[in-house]
Formats: structure tokens, sequence, C-alpha cells
């Protein structure tokens, strides 16, 4: 069984995720406050949390900091409409395992929390080290220098390289349309009619020195295996 808190102050909003997430195997626990969603944490023991930003005794980023310290093998969802691309690159640096934003599409949510379910926990041994680390899939990314790690070798990433990177790594294998990208990455929800995209994710291949971003023909692109 797996066990779930939803931090959500909203009461609306908290209902609707209690409903999206009743199915089978699924046991959820609804709070609405910084102190009562610590309290509910360490009283729980969830595979995963979903997590708001805004909440009405504090922020989100608060209790994301505090749950690192004391239970840093936490898989953490971000749900948020504070969506600029500072936000999300410090929830993921934070420890977060992924963002959405809202308004959010109810299948995706659902098949985002699958998705985190299945990612294995982390070992408490190398929980600490992935607070600074993201690796997946052989990349191997510094949070806090923003630098690639090949075979030893530090790379430099750009802000919009570490970005895309991370946001690609961390949806592996699912694959990130173009659309997505130029939200997350570039902060606007409209094709610029440019290939900004197409030209990052060149300089990312030319440092990764590998094959490890595959073009999804008429989606955009995906880190295989």
């Amino acid at each position: 069984m797996n066990r779930i808190v939803v931090v959500e102050d909203e009461p609306v909003l908290a209902r609707l995720l209690g409903r999206i997430l009743c199915v089978p195997d699924y046991t959820v626990t609804v709070v609405g406050t910084a102190v009562d969603a610590l309290r509910a944490i360490r009283t729980v023991d969830p595979d995963l949390i979903l997590l708001d930003l805004l909440l009405p005794d504090g922020r989100g980023e608060d209790v994301l900091a505090e749950l690192m310290r004391f239970r840093p093998s936490s898989r953490v969802l971000v749900l948020s409409s504070m969506t600029h691309v500072t936000t999300r690159v410090r929830v993921l640096e934070g420890g977060a395992v992924d963002f959405l934003a809202k308004p959010f599409d109810n299948a995706e949510l659902l098949a985002r929390v699958n998705t985190r379910l299945r990612t294995p926990a982390m070992s408490m041994a190398s929980a600490a080290k992935a607070t600074r680390y993201l690796r997946s899939a052989g990349i191997e990314i510094d949070l806090l220098q923003r630098e690639l790690v090949v075979e030893g070798r530090r790379i430099p990433l750009t802000q919009r390289e570490f970005v895309l990177l991370s946001f690609l790594v961390q949806r592996a294998p699912e694959p990130c349309t173009r659309a997505e990208l130029l939200e997350w990455v570039w902060g606007t929800k409209f094709d610029t009619g440019t290939n900004v995209v197409d030209v990052c994710v060149r300089r990312l291949r030319w440092k990764l020195s590998n094959d490890k971003i595959e073009t999804v023909r008429n989606v955009g692109y995906r880190i295989t295996a």
C-alpha cells in the first residue's frame, strides 16, 4: 500500500486531490498547514508527498528544507501556481523530485504520481549526496555547482542548459514536448517561432559526448537509458 501525504490549504483543491488519488493501493492523508505537514510526514512515513508552496503558516520551500534535513530520502512532488523558472529550479535543487504547475490536468497528475512511486526510494546513506547530485540514466549533474560530470570531468553548464537537462533527467524516460520545455526553461507558454530548444539541446549533446538525448519525432526530446 502506497502512503501519500497531500499538503494543500485550499479546501476545494484538497478535496479534488483526495478524489484523484482515491485508487486501489493508495492511502491519502490531506493536511493544510506547514505544521500539520511535518507532523503527518513523521506519523505516516509516506512514500510520496504532494506539496503546495503557499501555505497559511509558512512557505512550502521551508517545509521541503526541513524535510530534507530529517528525512532526506523523501520523494516530493511540488504542486504550485508559482511557476517561474527560478522557483522550479530552487525546489528541484532543494530536493523535490518533480514539479507540476497549477492548474494541472488530472490524468497528468496521476501519471506523475504513479511514475514517482515507481522510482526506488534512495537509501539514507546516499540521500545526503542526492540533495546535491542528480543522477539518472548515466547522467550526473552537480546541482550546487551547476555542472555536468562526465567520467570525472566537470563541464560548466549555462543556466538554460542546466535547467533543460535537469528537467529532461527528472522526467526520464518520458518524452518532453517542445511546449513543455519552452515553458519550463524559457518561461513562455507560447511558441516563439525560434529554434531555441533545438539549439540548447545540440549544445548539451556536444557536452554529453553521447546519444543520451533522443529526438522523439513530432513530440520533442527525452533521455534514454
